[in-house]
């Protein structure tokens, strides 16, 4: 639930939907219509305020994607506002500056401030939705490459008595290593990755040898084999089973 706040007009404004927000900090009531229109057509949520009284509460509150400040604000100014902005935390939010004042002075100014962006009036409307998409983007994109590096790589897998530790390319059998083929190996990583998937000979042929065709060949047969008898070499517990007529699953019963 979003409200469109105008501080002027003490109109609140009750929104229900889902897309990502965008508070617009701008006094000039024509300007603020004409933003607010243009970017709920391309389906932001549009979070409006004459002043800045208030947003450090909002921030706190909404999930906000992008701030877009005006410099020549009542009260405080929006160079002041965007320093705030990155004193209260929140760094890695996009704050794009509009102004009147578009000398390269007050453009290294809003930078230097906290802006990643600065976009002087009068503007054409498909400028700032084009700026603002790619500040977005561009956020996205930090993001997801920050999740990424905190998110350990998938290198081992366990089932039952089985795992691997495919960084190492090994495999262990109730905490023996296995002395498996390169094959055999890929294989297990197959089985091991979708336990309790049955799949089909043709699949294991395109899987492990790169055969989109029949061959008419056992050569998966043999080398299920291969595998189940050096896991049932370990362990008398049956691992990989045969579905009749279908193919072979990585099934371990309780």
């Amino acid at each position: 639930m979003l409200w469109i706040v105008d501080h002027e007009r003490e109109l609140y404004i009750e929104l229900n939907m889902e897309e990502q927000k965008i508070i617009l900090i701008e006094d000039e009531q024509d300007v603020a219509d004409l933003i607010i229109q243009g970017l709920s057509e391309d389906g932001y949520r549009v979070i409006h305020l004459g002043r800045s009284e208030g947003l450090d509460q909002l921030l706190a509150k909404q999930d906000v994607s992008l701030v877009v400040l005006d410099i020549l604000l009542p009260g405080t100014n929006g160079l002041d506002i965007c320093k705030q902005i990155r004193q209260w935390g929140y760094t890695d939010l996009p704050v794009m500056m509009l102004t009147a004042l578009g000398t390269p002075e007050n453009v290294v100014l809003g930078l230097d401030n906290g802006a990643d962006d600065y976009l002087s009036k009068p503007f054409k409307l498909i400028e700032l939705k084009a700026r603002i998409r790619s500040l977005i983007r561009r956020q996205q994109s930090i993001v997801q490459a920050t999740q990424r590096e905190l998110q350990p790589a998938k290198d081992t897998f366990n089932y039952g008595f089985l795992s691997i530790d495919d960084y190492k390319k090994v495999a262990y059998c109730d905490g023996q290593e296995l002395n498996l083929t390169s094959t055999e190996y890929r294989l297990l990583l197959l089985f091991i990755q979708s336990p309790k998937k049955v799949f089909e000979r043709s699949e294991l042929l395109d899987k492990i040898w790169g055969i989109n065709f029949d061959i008419g060949s056992n050569v998966v047969d043999v080398y299920v084999n291969y595998l189940r008898k050096k896991i049932e070499k370990v362990t008398s517990k049956k691992a990989i089973h045969t579905v009749i007529g279908m193919g072979y699953v990585l099934k371990i019963e309780d």
